[in-house]
């Protein structure tokens, strides 16, 4: 599969690789067969893929190919280390319940990794081994994170800034965006100008307590950022000075998605659901948004996709764009996953009969 475009399909069930031909996706592998696979980040060529599962009472586990997934690797996943007290040992520490994300990022080998609850890991040697950023973990404010969709802070957003590995932004619900200039030795929050609707009225605006569902950055265009927030869209130009929000959005400003195209920074989707209290596509129809003008205006695109009785949910790693900025696919709660071959505007139907999928990915997404 070296020489054709994948599409990994992160699942309750297992990961699906799909390869792509002139009649379209095709399903050419199953890794993992009936383990949920929570998160998937493979190389650009698709040879070196890490595969996170989260195996409930026997625990997160962490895989690794390096020929395609001809052979897979057990390796030691991210782990939180032991309390020590000053009267002895204490074995009881922190257990990382989710492996949320996953992120290339720095000279070869470097991989970014977020988890519940609330940590952030870095190897050096392609995930053989982890450290946890003490840094942030330690930082006093990470005391008034709480969970949103988790009972636990999660840590579900990792951008590495393309001009400079040691510059790393993160998101968490609910403890809002922080940044790094020095690789993890010091931390500064990045959410001013977003605001909390669930939030008593004088702190509605307070940067820590924010629930940014994903956060994007903007390969082409390094200072701008895109977020789908609890309560709406932002949109950040200044490098994470400032949010502000996106008015008038069409359908609904609440969802978790959001994919930023790889060379115009204006262009954005968004998945709009219903709100929090029901968490289901508007009127049980899924329609895609775009924006191509930096949030000013929307178009809202439904080809291909179920206008009655659709009861999926886009998760925030359920959609994803290519290099081109042209294809794009998606992958909902109950199983369906599309694709766009026209940046968006219409979808195919890959398949409805799989397990719920928390994340797709291309082998050459950014």
């Amino acid at each position: 599969m070296a020489d054709q475009e994948r599409l990994y399909v992160s699942t309750r069930k297992g990961l699906l690789t799909y390869v792509r031909d002139s009649s379209g996706w095709k399903l050419a592998d199953m890794a993992h067969r009936g383990s949920p696979v929570s998160m998937t980040l493979p190389s650009r060529d698709g040879r070196t893929v890490l595969a996170a599962l989260n195996l409930g009472h026997f625990g997160v586990k962490l895989h690794r190919t390096e020929d395609g997934g001809k052979t897979w690797t057990e390796l030691q996943p991210p782990r939180y280390p032991k309390v020590e007290t000053a009267e002895a040992a204490d074995d009881k520490a922190p257990s990382v319940s989710a492996i949320w994300s996953m992120t290339w990022g720095g000279p070869k080998g470097h991989v970014w990794c977020g988890t519940t609850p609330g940590g952030l890991f870095h190897s050096r040697d392609n995930g053989d081994t982890w450290r946890l950023v003490d840094s942030l973990w330690n930082h006093p404010e990470r005391q008034r994170w709480f969970g949103g969709g988790t009972v636990e802070p999660a840590l579900h957003s990792i951008a590495v800034d393309p001009r400079d590995h040691k510059r790393v932004a993160v998101a968490v619900s609910c403890g809002g965006v922080w940044r790094t200039f020095d690789g993890g030795e010091s931390w500064s929050i990045g959410s001013n100008g977003m605001w909390a609707e669930y939030m008593p009225p004088d702190m509605q605006g307070d940067p820590v307590t924010q629930d940014p569902h994903m956060v994007v950055q903007s390969p082409s265009s390094p200072d701008v950022f895109w977020c789908q927030h609890h309560n709406g869209i932002f949109h950040c130009t200044d490098d994470l000075a400032n949010w502000h929000q996106v008015k008038d959005v069409p359908v609904s400003s609440f969802g978790f998605a959001v994919a930023v195209h790889p060379r115009d920074a204006n262009t954005a989707w968004f998945v709009p659901a219903d709100r929090d209290q029901t968490r289901v596509p508007v009127e049980e129809k899924i329609a895609v948004t775009r924006t191509r003008d930096g949030g000013k205006s929307f178009e809202v695109f439904r080809d291909g996709l179920p206008q009655e009785n659709a009861f999926d949910l886009i998760y925030r790693h359920g959609l994803t764009v290519d290099d081109t900025g042209m294809r794009l696919a998606m992958g909902s709660s109950t199983g369906s996953l599309w694709a766009s071959e026209n940046g968006g505007e219409a979808w195919s139907l890959v398949s409805a009969h799989l397990p719920a999928i928390y994340a797709v990915r291309f082998a050459s997404s950014l």
